[in-house]
């Protein structure tokens, strides 16, 4: 079993910045892949980034360029720092951790707005 809390999230003007966080509890945390997704209103969840056990990192097409994950092996968290944000982004934000087909894990979510 793997707990995830975030924080971070918040409201910001077109063209600002925000970093999220994800802390996690657990056991063989370093084995998970770290993800982030966001939903917005009336849309399904979708992938944002993500970084293996490997340190391998992607990003989707809508934010590749603009936001930037990464981790802390040692905490035990994953973070997503999001610049020159756009009303686009608007969303609630979750991470997820993930290994294998069987086990995956959510957080809470944190609600991102984006409007001047």
């Amino acid at each position: 079993q793997v707990r995830l809390v975030e924080s971070g999230g918040g409201l910001v003007q077109p063209g600002g910045s925000l970093k999220l966080a994800c802390a996690a509890a657990g056991s063989r945390l370093s084995a998970y892949t770290r993800a982030w997704y966001r939903q917005a209103p009336g849309s399904q969840r979708e992938w944002v980034a993500s970084i293996t056990k490997a340190g391998n990192i992607n990003y989707a097409d809508p934010v590749k360029g603009r936001f930037t994950i990464s981790r802390d092996n040692a905490k035990n968290t994953v973070s997503l720092q999001m610049d020159s944000l756009k009303s686009d982004d608007t969303a609630v934000y979750y991470c997820n951790w993930s290994f294998g087909p069987v086990y995956s894990y959510w957080g809470q979510g944190t609600q991102v707005t984006v409007s001047s």
